[in-house]
């Protein structure tokens, strides 16, 4: 685990993938210069005219509504259907999902039109896109946290088809029937504007070199945790402004050996785990389980985590008696 990590960060710098953002204005600099700091080539291509040629010879297609009109979402549609032809990985940020009918719509349209790779947004986004109520304000939300935090990503992803990420004080990541829950990070990501949007590109950076969204969308979080750590040490604590600046420094200066140290705590996390399953687990103390009659889905999770402030824990959904996965 933890050298498969290592090497997809080194996997992205060798092959500079193109990641094509169809993104929001408040936040095209920091994405761009976010990617070229990780080692990735951005591109920010709108028009309707070329978003589908764009879209085909890109590594990936990162689609987020933040500054939202209706050509936005006609623009990703056909980038994302030109995408899904071409093999082309295809994320989704659903900004702000669940703040207006309108933006709920638009963003569940984008779903159902084309094959989404991953969705990365904030608990209430996810929670909205699943189709359960969960109060947002603007763009931000407070994430569930925790245990609940494991069970709404994991109902989404079954619901959506598709992996989800639920970022917050801790990321959470599953593809419905697994998963990774990565803390760390810094309280300072919240107070920079499109820390959240970067964080999906980044994720589509990785995507565009590893298949596996599960594992390439966990190498990415912890990836960002680390960098966020870094760069509030390095700010050492002057305030966004110089967080900012640092996290682009610690993003390009970060290596195959750092994220491997991440990785080393989901590879103990899931031997722990899997030592754990026995028959009667469904009981067992220790672990939360929420079970859903709609989907018949059930979360394990409380898992150990590694000692430290940075850690990362791996998790199982398994299927509820007589239900089906």
């Amino acid at each position: 685990m933890n050298k498969e990590w290592g090497a997809l960060l080194d996997r992205v710098r060798e092959r500079r993938p193109l990641v094509h953002n169809i993104t929001n204005t408040v936040v095209t600099n920091f994405t761009a210069n976010g990617l070229l700091a990780l080692g990735a080539s951005p591109v920010m291509a709108y028009a309707r005219e070329e978003v589908a040629d764009m879209a085909r010879v890109s590594g990936a297609l990162v689609l987020n509504i933040g500054t939202l009109t209706a050509e936005v979402v006609e623009a990703c549609i056909l980038a994302g259907r030109a995408a899904n032809e071409a093999g082309v990985p295809v994320l989704l940020d659903p900004v702000g999902a669940g703040a207006t009918p309108y933006r709920t719509e638009s963003a569940l349209r984008i779903l159902r039109e084309v094959q989404i790779a991953i969705v990365r947004g904030n608990a209430a986004e996810i929670a909205n896109l699943a189709g359960e109520d969960r109060e947002i304000k603007g763009v931000d939300a407070e994430g569930a946290g925790g245990d609940a935090q494991v069970e709404l990503a994991a109902r989404a992803a079954a619901k959506l088809g598709t992996v989800v990420a639920v970022t917050g004080r801790e990321d959470v990541i599953t593809d419905g029937a697994k998963g990774y829950v990565v803390s760390g990070g810094d309280e300072l990501l919240a107070r920079v504007t499109g820390a959240g949007c970067l964080l999906t590109s980044v994720l589509g950076a990785f995507a565009a070199v590893e298949p596996d969204r599960l594992q390439a969308g966990a190498a990415a979080l912890a990836l960002y945790g680390a960098a966020a750590e870094a760069a509030a040490s390095a700010a050492g604590g002057r305030g966004p402004g110089s967080f900012q600046i640092a996290f682009l420094d610690a993003l390009a200066a970060l290596n195959a050996d750092s994220l491997a140290k991440r990785a080393d705590s989901a590879g103990k996390a899931e031997k722990e785990e899997r030592v754990a399953e026995r028959p009667e687990r469904a009981g067992a103390p220790g672990k939360a389980e929420n079970a859903d009659a709609e989907n018949g889905q059930s979360v394990e999770a409380g898992f150990p985590a590694a000692a430290g402030k940075a850690a990362v824990r791996f998790f199982r959904v398994s299927p509820v008696e007589g239900g089906e996965r």
